[in-house]
């Protein structure tokens, strides 16, 4: 155990304190919390609720939280007490917190020695405003609920106004999220509207009659994207495992099986690195509808993102940084090589490896061998038109190479009926007409196990025959889509970091951190 600072030490005599006065620091009960600080500033009305006025009935509420800060020593003291929902100043006097044949004992001994802020309490009392005008509870019960250990470092603000905050770094925020919770209620705010989010998108879907379904996170066999996989051992098969790197082949399956929509909220995870657009566990929206096509899931993915911009914001757009995005519909469209071109000048529609490689080294790309010509485009426009597309924008018909699991493009050969939105200059969602031919199919696998077998750590290499065994069954025309909810949701809230949507990121070892 490390050394205890001063403070932790104050905190430890007090909990110790308590016990020899009979206290409980930590109690088995309910505390039956009949109002929150939000609703009983937003409720209360001074004139109606004068307790100084005949007939007046006062108001008494239960409540409970974080003691935020404790100002006055005599015979009166001011308490900030903090809930989920906001900040609300208790009155706590002397006369009030008798204990039984103890008129001043528990006023002076616990409630001005032995509580510190950041400890737990349950309050009872009634509503009142102060003489500088605010509304306050008056405490008759105050029962310690938790009591802390640990000071937690809550902003500080001088008399001038100005705010001390000694939590600014952000790893020891996403390393102690629960103190960067307590300290930031924004952060909480965060976290409400990925919820209400994701709320959305179920509502969306389930009134559209697709089903929520649940598929498998261990699979034997991974594939659905370009990603490396995380492996494990199952000891009772004694056979390896992977952790899925996407949905997308279980959720074909169940199209084959006869259900015309259906959807996953899931967590995916990738064996990848870490940045402040990727985390290797991270949450996808996929969804596959039969009988439709890209066209009409560019529609749909219109109209679902716009709703949770309404939903969350009142109005299709965003603010994020200085930039406004709308997404006010019709979104742009636009194929890739068409992009690549409007930016570059290089035409690499039909062009061979050799060729794209060529324009690739001329726009100053370091490239290897084992870059098809799939990859050097990837490339080159993840490199020269990405980052420039801010609104919501529509990229279409990507190269079969980039698209294994993409059906054919019915007028353009050698590019698949595929689209990914680009927004704020990052992906926010892949789409297909899906590949519903099982032979073609086959071909796409053995040429991903290729590329895998030349070096590309991100191309398939197995080849998954349970899937295409599914495929040889029939599956009906479909579209299907991936949404990333972490990066939508950065869109949405603001934030620059996936680490800011994500409760609980990833983090290197504290120890290791603390060598570096």
């Amino acid at each position: 155990m490390p050394e205890l600072t001063e403070q932790e030490r104050v905190r430890r005599d007090a909990l110790e304190s308590l016990r020899d006065l009979g206290i409980d620091p930590y109690p088995a009960a309910t505390w039956d919390v009949t109002h929150h600080a939000a609703e009983i500033i937003d409720a209360y009305d001074d004139a109606k609720h004068d307790p100084e006025q005949e007939g007046t009935e006062p108001i008494r509420v239960t409540l409970a939280g974080r003691l935020r800060s404790i100002r006055g020593k005599g015979k009166v003291m001011f308490v900030d007490l903090i809930d989920e929902t906001g900040k609300i100043q208790l009155y706590l006097k002397r006369d009030n917190l008798q204990e039984p044949g103890e008129p001043e004992g528990f006023y002076n001994t616990v409630v001005k020695r032995l509580l510190d802020i950041g400890d737990i309490v349950g309050v009872r009392g009634t509503v009142f405003r102060t003489k500088m005008g605010e509304v306050s509870v008056e405490a008759d019960e105050l029962v310690l609920l938790a009591k802390g250990l640990n000071p937690i470092p809550f902003p500080k603000e001088t008399e001038d106004g100005e705010v001390f905050n000694e939590i600014t770094d952000k790893e020891f925020r996403y390393r102690q999220r629960y103190v960067d919770l307590v300290v930031n209620p924004e952060v909480r705010d965060v976290f409400r509207q990925r919820a209400a989010l994701i709320s959305e998108i179920r509502r969306f879907l389930d009134g559209r009659g697709y089903i929520e379904v649940e598929t498998p996170a261990l699979q034997p066999l991974y594939g659905g994207a370009a990603a490396r996989p995380f492996t494990t051992h199952h000891n009772a098969l004694d056979m390896p495992l992977f952790l899925r790197i996407a949905d997308e082949l279980y959720l074909k399956r169940l199209i084959v099986g006869g259900f015309d929509g259906v959807y996953e909220i899931a967590k995916d995870f990738r064996n990848e690195g870490l940045s402040r657009f990727h985390n290797p566990e991270f949450t996808m929206l996929e969804l596959y509808v039969a009988y439709k096509d890209y066209d009409w899931m560019m529609d749909l993915v219109e109209e679902m993102i716009t709703g949770v911009a309404v939903a969350l914001h009142d109005k299709p757009e965003v603010q994020h940084g200085d930039t406004t995005i709308s997404f006010e519909r019709p979104w742009k469209r636009i194929p890739l090589l068409d992009a690549i071109e409007e930016k570059t000048g290089h035409d690499l529609y039909q062009k061979d490896r050799d060729e794209v490689a060529a324009a690739a080294k001329g726009l100053g790309l370091e490239i290897d061998e084992s870059m098809g010509t799939g990859k050097l485009i990837d490339e080159i426009f993840g490199e020269f038109v990405e980052p420039h597309l801010i609104q919501p924008t529509f990229i279409t018909d990507y190269p079969v190479e980039l698209s294994p699991l993409a059906k054919r493009h019915r007028e353009k050969p050698g590019l698949t009926e595929r689209f990914e939105v680009i927004c704020n200059g990052k992906e926010l969602c892949n789409a297909f007409s899906e590949l519903n031919d099982p032979l073609d199919q086959r071909a796409r696998f053995e040429e991903q196990a290729r590329l895998a077998a030349e070096g590309d750590d991100e191309a398939t290499r197995q080849i998954d025959e349970d899937f295409l065994r599914a495929l040889e069954y029939g599956m009906p025309p479909t579209a299907g889509l991936g949404v990333g909810i972490d990066r939508l949701t950065m869109l949405m809230t603001g934030q620059d970091s996936i680490r800011d949507v994500i409760l609980f990121p990833l983090m290197r070892p504290e120890a290791a951190a603390a060598e570096e």
